[in-house]
């Protein structure tokens, strides 16, 4: 088979698929937006089956949704007929996923689910099916064809219903005014979530790895202690130990190039930079990065209190960009 034919038939089976889900926003009704609420008012958890790949399919909807706000969890409906039944209560709501509509190990299952008496709501590919006749709400993922050439491996009927699962999700979302703060409460560990949650503090350097030099102390010790802090600025205190400036390693750098050697016979206090950006510690760890960025500085002295004489934190550019804030 040449590179023409196989560049055809995948062109092909993308052109089924995208009809398949653009053919279901005809179908879409009443009974969509009466699944929305059924789900709004749901004192429980939303649980989804499905065998094979429509429980692939499922587990993704499942996932889907309980990312966005909506509890849902996806349970194997042979593990159901064989006791999972009672992690389903009276209080949840069941979507069941069928192409055919006749998915025996989901049939077995209607009589207690039912005995529940709690809605159910079927993703369904044949209207005239046992599975349809058994929900409480049928939303219609009925498609032409497969995109598999034999008609047979489901293909357009699995992404149509992930597609229907996905508009379920939006919807509520929207319905709820799920925002990005809470996008961000159930994905702390994702880039949005380190932007919108993540305090400058839990990155911080504290205590003794905050780097501090006298007023009075030679250029060679202030550069001993910038290295050795490994973050390329020191505080400098005064003798009552309240900060009144800092040195940077690039203050050194130019001080070398300005004065030569002369630069070591002056003291701390001779050549710091006076009133040094510091912030609060419990402010978000990306508005300390624009600070950096819009007063082009590298590092940040962190104050846990007001008022304290001297800060008891530093962060450095490059502990907030090792978390992956950009």
């Amino acid at each position: 088979m040449n590179s023409r034919r196989i560049i055809s038939i995948a062109k092909e089976v993308l052109k089924v698929e995208s009809e398949a889900i653009f053919q279901l926003i005809d179908k879409l009704d009443s009974n969509f937006e009466t699944s929305i609420h059924e789900i709004l008012n749901c004192e429980g958890r939303i649980i989804i089956m499905g065998m094979g790949k429509s429980g692939i399919i499922a587990k993704k909807i499942a996932s889907t949704m309980s990312s966005i706000g909506t509890p849902s969890y996806f349970v194997h409906p042979s593990d159901a007929f064989h006791g999972d039944l009672g992690m389903i209560t009276n209080k949840d709501i069941a979507i069941i996923i069928s192409n055919s509509g006749e998915t025996s190990e989901l049939i077995q299952l209607m009589n207690p689910l039912k005995r529940k008496k709690i809605p159910l709501i079927g993703l369904i590919g044949k209207h005239r099916s046992t599975l349809a006749e058994h929900c409480t709400i049928y939303l219609d993922t009925s498609i032409e064809k497969e995109a598999c050439s034999l008609d047979l491996a489901p293909t357009a009927s699995t992404t149509a219903t992930l597609a229907m699962g996905d508009a379920m999700a939006v919807a509520l979302l929207e319905t709820r005014g799920f925002d990005e703060k809470d996008f961000a409460e159930l994905h702390p560990g994702g880039s949005l979530g380190k932007k919108l949650l993540l305090k400058v503090r839990e990155i911080a350097h504290h205590d003794l790895d905050v780097p501090f030099i006298k007023s009075s102390t030679t250029i060679k010790e202030a550069i001993l202690i910038i290295s050795e802090k490994g973050l390329g600025v020191t505080g400098v205190l005064n003798e009552e130990e309240r900060m009144i400036g800092i040195i940077t390693d690039g203050d050194i750098r130019r001080g070398l190039t300005e004065q030569g050697n002369e630069l070591f016979d002056q003291t701390a206090g001779d050549i710091m930079s006076k009133d040094p950006k510091s912030i609060d510690e419990n402010i978000l760890a990306i508005t300390a990065l624009e600070i950096m960025e819009e007063h082009s500085i590298t590092s940040l002295f962190l104050y846990s209190k007001p008022n304290l004489p001297k800060p008891d934190g530093i962060v450095h550019i490059h502990d907030i960009l090792k978390v992956g804030i950009r």
